[in-house]
């Protein structure tokens, strides 16, 4: 079954680094995903500047970015503020994050969950207004930093309680999910929202986000979040780490069957070449590695 890959590395790939790109060089980081067959692209956050400076740009950004037929942007929002800045941006869809656990939601998003929760109502209806497509994200479903162990059953009732959405997306924020929790969050979420897709967002902060990336796959999760390079992680997650990276993911999927429509080598080379222009090492593999066959 083809797997769709999503590509957050304009956003949360970028949230976490301490450089803070021109708007050009952000543009050319989405013009390349598109050319390595990327098309669907998590290109900004509509967040506040002081809290996140590597997204103060996110109009410009996306004013600039390259729209050829196909590609679809979609950008993330934690208020109703950020629905109506992601409205006005010309974009197909957005997504919400509300957090499970409460300690790292007023951390995060200044707001309990609850609060947040109530919240995602009005966000939705507003995107639906607009007619575009939202996303609701359970961000640390997988674990806490700041609390520990978040139980299936408190992801269940938030599910549960949530206003419908037309994508839920499990999220690992801080990397520590292993394969048979997403297999049992899978579950949860489709008895909870049977109407929604299903996408996930892995971390590899330790070394679990790639045997995940395939759990999901096989657990009828049809889209899964990863980055270029590999590059990224929550500003507000102590000890936070990057995304699992779109080559090393498109590689391992189309290897196993699991057709992605992105050009392995042209994903690495962006890889290589975003991270040059953080001035870091990219985590990802593909670009040291090569692929294969050659």
């Amino acid at each position: 079954m083809p797997v769709e890959i999503v590509e957050v590395g304009p956003r949360d790939g970028l949230q976490n680094e301490k450089a803070l790109l021109p708007t050009s060089v952000k543009v050319a980081y989405l013009q390349r995903a598109v050319d390595a067959g990327l098309r669907r692209i998590e290109a900004a956050a509509f967040v506040h500047p002081a809290r996140v400076p590597q997204m103060a740009d996110a109009e410009a950004v996306l004013a600039a970015a390259p729209r050829p037929a196909g590609v679809v942007y979609t950008a993330l929002v934690l208020n109703l503020r950020g629905m109506h800045r992601a409205a006005a941006c010309d974009l197909a869809e957005i997504n919400y994050v509300v957090v499970a656990s409460d300690e790292f939601s007023q951390r995060n998003q200044g707001m309990t969950t609850a609060q947040s929760l109530a919240q995602w109502e009005q966000v939705c209806a507003a995107a639906r207004s607009a007619g575009m497509r939202a996303t609701l994200t359970i961000a640390a479903a997988f674990g806490c930093p700041y609390t520990g162990e978040v139980s299936p059953d408190h992801v269940a009732q938030l599910l549960a309680q949530a206003a419908p959405a037309d994508e839920i997306c499990l999220a690992d924020t801080i990397g520590v999910g292993v394969p048979s929790q997403v297999e049992v969050l899978a579950q949860i979420a489709r008895s909870a929202q049977p109407q929604a897709s299903l996408r996930a967002h892995f971390h590899n902060t330790r070394n679990t986000g790639y045997a995940n990336a395939v759990a999901a796959a096989a657990n009828g999760i049809t889209a899964l979040d990863a980055s270029l390079g590999g590059i990224g992680g929550c500003p507000f997650a102590p000890a936070a780490t990057g995304n699992i990276a779109t080559e090393d993911l498109a590689y391992l999927l189309n290897r196993s069957g699991q057709a992605t429509g992105v050009d392995v080598t042209a994903a690495a080379q962006t890889g290589v070449w975003i991270a040059d222009q953080l001035g870091i090492t990219a985590p990802a593999q593909l670009g040291r590695a090569g692929h294969f066959p050659g």
